[in-house]
């Protein structure tokens, strides 16, 4: 009897030991097959779509800076971006984004450094007499009509008119911007542009057509933005959203 119970506690022991050894080996092969799995689903970034990089540059723009345009204009923007470097049309990395879907009283103009992903300045810019009140609704590409133009411009040189130091912009966008140099549609500094007159009257002071900025720091913004950078005016308006060559891949 004595000699079946060591047989029995001897298998036992040895059974034990087996499952033992056999439970540490899966839990291994587990580890090493999720360490495996793990390895396998890493992001590799050329496999993400492009609306996936943006999402991606968007949040990092974000993580670094305190305001940013809407997800969709940016988008749009970086669209256009892109299309403008592959084109060879910009030199000076910065992409400026103007956001006319925002009131006057909103600071709608954002100035980003692609290579550092910093918003350089976020400030007010006023849009032309006779595209709207305290926000914009018309737009055209008409000489003398006193109106704001969408799309995508590359920046040009300066020079000095009687709004000071101005940047001429040049469109890139037929039907749209194009005759931007013809009708004087720069960038300069004006008075009517900046947050004590939005205090006293409501809104910001309209031009002639041009993205006026504060006076104050007009200088700073074209000697930053000048010699083929790109700009981006930007409205929810679906004649240029829909016909825009920059946004689409054929024009409609």
């Amino acid at each position: 009897m004595i000699n079946k119970f060591l047989i029995l506690a001897t298998f036992l022991t040895a059974s034990y030991a087996f499952t033992t050894n056999e439970l540490e080996n899966t839990s291994v092969a587990s580890a090493s097959e999720k360490t495996t799995s793990e390895k396998i689903t890493v992001e590799d970034p050329a496999s993400l779509s492009e609306e996936e990089k943006i999402d991606r540059l968007y949040e990092s723009f974000l993580s670094l800076n305190a305001s940013m345009p809407a997800r969709d204009v940016f988008a749009n923007g970086i669209k256009g971006y892109q299309k403008l470097n592959e084109e060879g049309k910009i030199q000076n990395e910065i992409l400026t984004i103007v956001d006319f879907g925002k009131a006057s009283t909103e600071k709608r103009m954002w100035i980003l450094d692609m290579t550092t992903q910093k918003v350089l300045f976020n400030t007010y810019v006023a849009h032309g007499r006779n595209t709207g009140g305290n926000k914009a609704v018309k737009f055209s590409n008409t000489p003398n009509s006193f109106q704001s133009s969408l799309g995508f411009y590359v920046t040009a040189e300066t020079y000095y008119g009687k709004n000071g130091l101005s940047l001429f912009i040049d469109g890139m966008e037929k039907g749209f911007n194009t005759k931007a140099r013809e009708r004087y549609v720069v960038i300069h500094g004006a008075d009517y542009a900046t947050e004590s007159f939005i205090n006293r009257n409501g809104r910001l002071g309209r031009s002639y057509g041009c993205p006026a900025v504060p006076q104050e720091i007009s200088k700073e913004i074209i000697e930053l933005i000048k010699g083929k950078s790109a700009l981006f005016i930007y409205h929810p308006n679906q004649k240029y959203l829909q016909n825009s060559e920059y946004l689409n891949e054929v024009a409609v």
